[in-house]
Order: C-alpha cells, then sequence, then structure tokens
C-alpha cells in the first residue's frame, strides 16, 4: 500500500478549514472507539507440557542446542502488527481502531485514531523515559504510585498523541494530526510481510511486555533483568553478535557467587559479533569488558558460523542503531532495513546445518512511545531497594510494572505453525502472567541449569512448554525480501 499520510498532512499545513473532515477520514472520530480487555488466562498448552515440568525441560533440552536471539528496538505491538490479519491477534486490524484525545485534560475535546498508515522511517522519535511512559499510560509524567498498585489509578493509554506534540511543538511545529500518524498509525500487512510471515509460520506472543516503561539505564539491560551497568562513553551504533556476560548485577551474595560460578561453565560456549567502531551493548558491562572481549567479534562470523554449523550456544545479536540507514527499527531508522536484517539471520539458520537444533528469539527492547491499546500490567518488583528518580519530574519508580506491549517470536522446527500464545504461567503463583524479556532468562537458566538471577525472573513465565517433541518439515527456506516505503519528510 502506499502511504499518503506525508501528503495530507502537507495539506494541512495549508489548508485550515478542512482539517477537522480530513482528521475525522484519516484516523476517525471517538465513536470508533472498540475497548480491549486482554484474556487473563493461561493459554493452552500447544503439545500438553507444563511449563517448567521435568518433562517440558527435558524435551527443550534434547531438541535445542542453539539460541540466536535478536533485540530490535522501539516499536509496540500494535505499530508493527496492527495491521496484520491474522486470526488470534489482539490488534486492530482484528479488534477494531482506538482513540486518543489531543489533550488528555479535555476528554471531550478534538481525538485522532489509530489508522493504517504509517513511515518506514519517523523523523520524531517519540519520547520513551519513565516520565513519557507515565504520561502515555497514565496522563500524567509522575503518576501515585501506591494508587497504581492498589488499582485505584489504572492505565488507560490516553496520552500517547499529547507527548508526541509535547516533545517536539518547540522544535519543529508538529501538528496534532501529524503526531497522530506517527505514533497512532499502524503498519499494513503490504508494508510489513517479513513480519506477516513470522506470524504465518511459527509463535507469535500476543501479550509480550517490556520489562519497564522507559529508559533510565542502557534500554537491552532490562531485557537482560539488570540495572546496575556503567553508562556508555559513547552512544552505540553497529550490528553486533555478543557473548552474554550477567555477572555484574549479582556480585557479593552467596547467590551471585553460585550462579557466577554456572555461568563461567558456558563462558566459552557464548560468542558474539560487532560492525564498527563504537562500543558494543556487552562492552556496558565491565565484567565482560574485563574478560571477554575476545567475544564480542564482527557481524558477518555469525552468518559464517550459522552456513558451517559453528553457531554456538548463545548468539546475542544487536542491529544497528539508532539513525538513518540503520536497521534496528529504532527512529530514525527504516522498519524495512530492520525486516532485511530479520530476513538475512532467518535464511542463514534455516539453510545452515544447525537449523533442527535452533532457537531463534526475536523480541524488542521496548516500545519506543508508539502507541498500543492493551494497558501494561503491574509485575513482580525486580529487588527490594530498586529504584529510578526521575528529578525533572520529582518521579521514583520502583521497577514493579511493565512496560508497553512489544512484538515477539519463537522461530525453531519445533514451535507450532501460526500458533498465537497469550498468558503464561507465574512458575511462583501459578497465576496467569504476561511474559516479558526476563522469560528469556527464565528458560534460558532452565535450558542450561542456571539459577533464577532475581525476584523477577523467578516469576516470569517460561516458554520451555512450546517447544514440541517433533520437527516440522515445512518451514520456508527463504523469507521474503521487504519493499521500502515512504519516509515521514
Amino acid at each position: 500500500m502506499v502511504n499518503t499520510t506525508a501528503a495530507f498532512l502537507s495539506f494541512f499545513a495549508t489548508t485550515t478549514a478542512v482539517v477537522d473532515t480530513v482528521s475525522n477520514t484519516l484516523f476517525g472520530n471517538a465513536s470508533d472507539v472498540v475497548t480491549v480487555s486482554p484474556p487473563h488466562a493461561i493459554s493452552p498448552a500447544p503439545f500438553g507440557y507444563k511449563a517448567g515440568s521435568a518433562e517440558s525441560v527435558s524435551n527443550m533440552k534434547d531438541k535445542i542446542k542453539h539460541v540466536v536471539w535478536l533485540l530490535l528496538e522501539n516499536r509496540s505491538f500494535d505499530n508493527i502488527l496492527g495491521g496484520v490479519h491474522r486470526p488470534g491477534l489482539d490488534n486492530p486490524a482484528n479488534m477494531g481502531d482506538t482513540c486518543n484525545p489531543v489533550d488528555v485534560s479535555d476528554p471531550t475535546g478534538q481525538k485522532l485514531c489509530t489508522r493504517p498508515r504509517d513511515f518506514d522511517s519517523i523523523i520524531h522519535d517519540p519520547g520513551h523515559s519513565i516520565a513519557s511512559n507515565c504520561f502515555q499510560f497514565y496522563g500524567q509524567s509522575s503518576p501515585d504510585n501506591a494508587a497504581i498498585q492498589s488499582g485505584e489509578l489504572v492505565a488507560t493509554n490516553q496520552g500517547f498523541i499529547e507527548k508526541q506534540i509535547q516533545a517536539h511543538v518547540n522544535k519543529t511545529g508538529i501538528t496534532a494530526e501529524r503526531a497522530a500518524a506517527e505514533v497512532m498509525g499502524y503498519y499494513s500487512e503490504e508494508e510489513v510481510p517479513t513480519m506477516a510471515k513470522l506470524v504465518d509460520e511459527f509463535l507469535t506472543f500476543n501479550y509480550w511486555f517490556s520489562c519497564i516503561p522507559g529508559v533510565p539505564h542502557k534500554p537491552q539491560s532490562r531485557l537482560r533483568g539488570f540495572r546496575n551497568i556503567r553508562r556508555p562513553r559513547q552512544k552505540r551504533q553497529g550490528l553486533q553478535y555478543i557473548r552474554v556476560a550477567f555477572h555484574e548485577h549479582l556480585r557479593g551474595s552467596e547467590r551471585a557467587r553460585h550462579i557466577v560460578a554456572q555461568l563461567r561453565r558456558l563462558e566459552q560456549r557464548v560468542w558474539g559479533y560487532q560492525l564498527g567502531n563504537l562500543s558494543p551493548d556487552a562492552l556496558f558491562y565491565s565484567w565482560t569488558e574485563k574478560h571477554a572481549k575476545k567475544n564480542v567479534v564482527p557481524i558477518e562470523n555469525f552468518f559464517q558460523d550459522a552456513y558451517l554449523g559453528l553457531l554456538p550456544q548463545l548468539s546475542y545479536l544487536n542491529p544497528s542503531c539508532c539513525h538513518e540507514n540503520t536497521n534496528s527499527m529504532h527512529p530514525n531508522g527504516n522498519v524495512s532495513y530492520g525486516q532485511l536484517f530479520v530476513k538475512q539471520i532467518y535464511d542463514a539458520i534455516r539453510q545452515g546445518p544447525l537449523w533442527d537444533q535452533t532457537l531463534f528469539v526475536l523480541t524488542y527492547d521496548e516500545s519506543g512511545g508508539f502507541y498500543d491499546h492493551v494497558p501494561s500490567p503491574l509485575a513482580v518488583r525486580t529487588g527490594i531497594n530498586d529504584t529510578y528518580t526521575d528529578h525533572t519530574h520529582h518521579y521514583t519508580f520502583h521497577f514493579d510494572r511493565y512496560g508497553g506491549r512489544t512484538p515477539t517470536w519463537l522461530v525453531s522446527p519445533y514451535v507450532p505453525k501460526a500458533h498465537i500464545e497469550n498468558y503464561g504461567t507465574n512458575p511462583v503463583t501459578g497465576n496467569a502472567e504476561p511474559y516479558s524479556a526476563t522469560s528469556v532468562l527464565k528458560t534460558l537458566g532452565l535450558l542450561w541449569d542456571i539459577d533464577d538471577f532475581t525476584e523477577r525472573v523467578e516469576n516470569s513465565p517460561s516458554f520451555d512448554h512450546l517447544i514440541g517433541p517433533k520437527m516440522r518439515t515445512d518451514a520456508p527456506e527463504i523469507f521474503p525480501v521487504p519493499k521500502p516505503f515512504p519516509n515521514d519528510v
């Protein structure tokens, strides 16, 4: 589908008399709102395994010898998959469009809605700090934490348009219509063929959330379950495939020493790669920088290893970020470039000799300030003393709720085809629990006999039970080539 939003926005800039009429055509009216509540129920196990059970873990250990973990950046579930018409997806294509007020203090005023119109690359990076996420979710930058925990204050996800205007109006004079197009728009199937193909062929999580609502430290640290990392000396750039080390957060305790001993058994079986001369993610951890620099090597090595059957146990891949001609999908990078990177990775694994032993986990670090209609749930606190204070907004976050919903897939010949996974099981309480980035840590811990790093990981649902006993033979040999489409100009 040809993206015509930019042309309409140019029209808005010169013709004010018809703005309301055209914006209703593009973005809909408040009457279009469809309220959707996620099914807080554990998904039926596709193979009959109970998550975390001895039988399920034994099957996973038998089938999966290599894990490839790709972390894309800053996109919400609705933004990427909003226009994909597939049964079971909780998205606008299936559930209908939803709206945001232009001014959260005036809920009866102008509202603009989600629509299948978006840009390959947008100019205005949405706010995605903790304060920004608070405003987007709760309509205020410093919400009452006690009221959130008690249920008196609930997320409504009504502040996305106003926050986008706040972030950019003084810089560029952004209009409400442009702000809505940037943060409320979503992609058609024609624009995201690679991601739609993942839905058709493998396993998609409906309710997978970022571990925190914002970026207090390096974004990837929350995916790994940590906060205490060195601040970057310079902004990350370039592709990498890294040997991950988890030691720093846990240093000092008996539990820490035990886990470090477990991890060191894996040290030579977890490899990584980098392109460019800026600091890769792995080296934001001082332990890794001191002891495992040799584990960070060029991205080309990943493709060589995949095709030659030399993959290590864990391959952690970071795409380039965060400007034009980068492929993490983080603005101002192109979504089409990110899809091409996904295709290249899939094709290399699929055509290599280790396809029948590999699990490819594809996820995003956070929702990045893009709208999603599903509110973020509360979460088990990462640690009793974990806090982060935003002094500008006089707000302290306690790491006790999730961030935005993000697209996530499991790719393997052992996952069910076209499966949509909803809620998992909290292994401590037995209750339904949304999946999150720490579900990766929980599952890798089961796969490699590593204890839980934090209370959050301990309470995270694993996905070992989604690995089946028999290998599928119908997975495509190669993925489709995505095509670039109009940018935000």
